[in-house]
């Protein structure tokens, strides 16, 4: 199955660089990277897990273009790191998977991971992996599409039974830990795995890592622009942001 989400990133690397990179994507523009230069402000050597087209790593570079920075961004895809590449920005990349960091003990002090790991199917190897690279005291930014938004078959549902007509956001069952393969746009698969909050909660913690900061913002005003429904979502967290210390 991980054979699987990989196989899917590669053939659609493609609809991530085009839709949510680059400037193309409100939420990332106006929320998580904000979000992001803050939260690795201050940071010295950078891992960015799933980087993905680059630009948080890059992001994390231009806040250290004064200081002595190393950011290291990996990515199982090679589409996504040949355009992470190309567009430089100071970085240096190469292919590996979460689970398998090519890196030794404590080699970082921050390590970022920004929607990835709702695609990792070897979730506690991953996360043994940051905690193993990070140096005690060293911080995980944590990013997640908000497991509620992640229940299997979840969505907006238009209810015309009644009058006036109501529209509520359906979730699927949320304790149930299951991949799925999504059709986010036409032709585009993606495998996606729900998790419950806890299980990342307990997991993250039995290596190491507790809760400094916890934030479930709304949606950013050009979200909600797109389209009258997605006002709807405006008293709904699409964006889970952890960040995590590694205290042992």
């Amino acid at each position: 199955m991980a054979d699987t989400s990989n196989q899917l990133w590669e053939e659609h690397a493609d609809w991530w660089i085009e839709g949510f990179t680059d400037g193309a994507d409100p939420e990332y523009e106006e929320q998580i990277l904000p979000l992001a230069a803050h939260e690795i402000a201050g940071a010295r050597r950078v891992l960015d897990i799933g980087c993905g087209d680059g630009q948080v790593s890059r992001l994390a570079a231009a806040n250290g273009v004064e200081d002595d920075i190393t950011v290291i961004g990996i990515d199982p895809t090679w589409n996504c790191l040949a355009v992470a590449s190309g567009r430089g920005g100071g970085p240096a990349y190469g292919r590996a998977a979460a689970a398998a960091l090519p890196f030794a003990d404590e080699s970082f002090d921050t390590a970022v991971a920004c929607l990835v790991f709702e695609h990792i199917d070897d979730v506690d190897d991953a996360i043994a992996e940051v905690a193993r690279v990070l140096e005690l005291g060293g911080r995980f930014c944590f990013f997640l599409n908000h497991p509620i938004l992640q229940t299997p078959d979840a969505g907006w549902i238009n209810d015309h039974t009644v009058d006036p007509p109501e529209q509520y956001w359906r979730m699927g069952p949320y304790l149930v830990e299951s991949a799925t393969i999504e059709q986010v746009q036409k032709d585009v698969f993606i495998r996606f795995i729900h998790r419950p909050l806890s299980r990342y909660v307990n997991a993250l913690a039995e290596h190491g890592l507790v809760i400094e900061r916890m934030l479930e913002p709304s949606p950013p005003p050009g979200f909600l622009e797109i389209s009258e429904q997605y006002e709807a979502a405006s008293a709904f967290p699409r964006l889970l942001y952890l960040r995590l210390r590694k205290i042992s």
